[in-house]
């Protein structure tokens, strides 16, 4: 494949009849997705844990593209209450939403609880991203082409997913936890196709991730080790936020992709290039775990899917 014909923001299919669900989008690859996806016409609606940085992102990318449609909009995914008002408020104005991309990160904090009592990373990057999925299933399933894009990491090839100390409580590592975060992040997108397939609905679960690209997450509230590594030492190694973003916004309007697919980078160890098909590590494809993580989600979070409830064969 030419320079050239490698798939770039360019390739983004007209947008203007869409409205799009970012989290994280004040800054990173939220950001770069959400002004991206701005530029093609779509309606883009900024979900920010910090209103204020998502009023100066959506600044940012009124400033480059005048006509865009935005909206900033509380979410903090490490509270299932704000994720409940969040969706309340979304659905009554937004009875269609044709792309939901559940961007949203945390990586390797000080140990820390979520308002409900569970480890940060796994509250924030899985448990907040599944209710939020769960309660915005009705207006996805209004579009025509609507998508479910969950943002993984290449980390999520070193995890485990123990799901019997959620909060922490025998032993917390700051990347192990990160890992696991991601896992799940992996195994919920596969396990969302599964459900949504067996419902015949007209929405699709896509997975991405970034390969290694320079944001804020390696740096902000990260714990010392871990932030030296990768948001400084090997920083030069990385690219930008807007090469990261290419993978999840091809897996939100790229035509012909199907339900279940895994979008990364086409370089050497998928840590960066152009976006292209990838392989999830095993584990992520494990019915009886994507089962298991299924039902200890919907625990944590009390919210339901109008999916049926798959028993192993």
């Amino acid at each position: 494949m030419t320079q050239q014909q490698r798939w770039n923001t360019d390739r983004i299919p007209d947008q203007s009849q869409r409205v799009v669900v970012v989290t994280g989008a004040g800054s990173g690859l939220g950001l770069a997705t959400s002004l991206a996806l701005a530029r093609r016409g779509a309606q883009v609606v900024l979900a920010v844990r910090d209103v204020d940085k998502g009023r100066a992102a959506a600044a940012t990318i009124t400033a480059a593209h005048p006509g865009a449609r935005l909206d900033v909009r509380r979410l903090d995914l490490a509270d299932l209450e704000s994720v409940q008002a969040f969706t309340d408020g979304l659905r009554a104005d937004h009875p269609r939403i044709d792309v939901l991309v559940n961007n949203a990160g945390v990586m390797a904090p000080p140990h820390t609880l979520s308002a409900q009592g569970h480890e940060l990373q796994f509250a924030t990057n899985h448990l907040g991203h599944f209710a939020l999925t769960g309660l915005l299933l009705e207006p996805l399933a209004q579009a025509p082409d609507a998508r479910v894009v969950t943002v993984s990491s290449l980390e999520h090839r070193k995890a485990r997913l123990d799901l019997d100390d959620l909060s922490g409580q025998r032993g917390y590592s700051p990347m192990g936890s990160y890992r696991r975060s991601k896992l799940a992040n992996a195994v919920f997108g596969i396990e969302l196709q599964r459900r949504l397939t067996a419902a015949a609905l007209p929405v699709r679960s896509l997975l991405a991730h970034p390969g290694y690209s320079a944001t804020g997450l390696q740096t902000n509230g990260t714990v010392a080790l871990p932030r030296l590594l990768f948001g400084y030492l090997a920083r030069p190694l990385a690219q930008s936020a807007a090469a990261g973003a290419l993978p999840q916004l091809y897996a939100a309007t790229a035509p012909g992709l199907g339900g279940g697919e895994f979008i990364g980078p086409d370089g050497k160890g998928e840590m960066k290039g152009a976006p292209t098909r990838v392989e999830p590590a095993q584990a992520a494809v494990d019915a009886a775990a994507g089962r298991r993580l299924w039902e200890v989600s919907q625990e944590l979070t009390k919210v339901r899917f109008a999916l049926p409830d798959l028993t192993e064969s």
